[in-house]
């Protein structure tokens, strides 16, 4: 399992590759869609409509995968950061019951408060 208790786990940007959605297509529930995705160097992160599919790429290959499940049901709270002038950054904390802090990093350009407000619309 990814070990999200060592700080952020990734440094995420916003794509339109369907590579990533169709990677995950198989893990999708009935009525489950994809809403957004974010790259890392290698890992990826994708919202739909009901959870955060959090993708770790493992070894030299990047043939074995690690998908951590994060449904929206299970946050207690969240956080977000957006980026200033000096700090390019945005952050996304979300706590799980059972597991903690969760935290993503955003490269500089990522809408945070659409993230937010998608998070609302599927907890509240």
């Amino acid at each position: 399992m990814i070990d999200f208790k060592n700080g952020s786990v990734f440094k995420l940007k916003l794509t339109d590759d369907p590579g990533f959605r169709d990677e995950v297509q198989p893990l999708l529930a009935d009525g489950e869609v994809v809403a957004m995705t974010f790259e890392g160097v290698r890992d990826f992160v994708v919202f739909t409509n009901k959870r955060v599919i959090a993708v770790n790429v493992q070894g030299m290959t990047g043939r074995k995968k690690d998908y951590a499940s994060l449904p929206y049901s299970k946050i207690q709270a969240y956080s977000v950061e957006t980026d200033g002038l000096m700090d390019n950054d945005g952050e996304l904390d979300m706590w799980f019951s059972g597991l903690g802090r969760v935290r993503f990093e955003f490269k500089e350009n990522v809408d945070l408060p659409a993230i937010a407000k998608h998070i609302a619309n599927s907890t509240l």
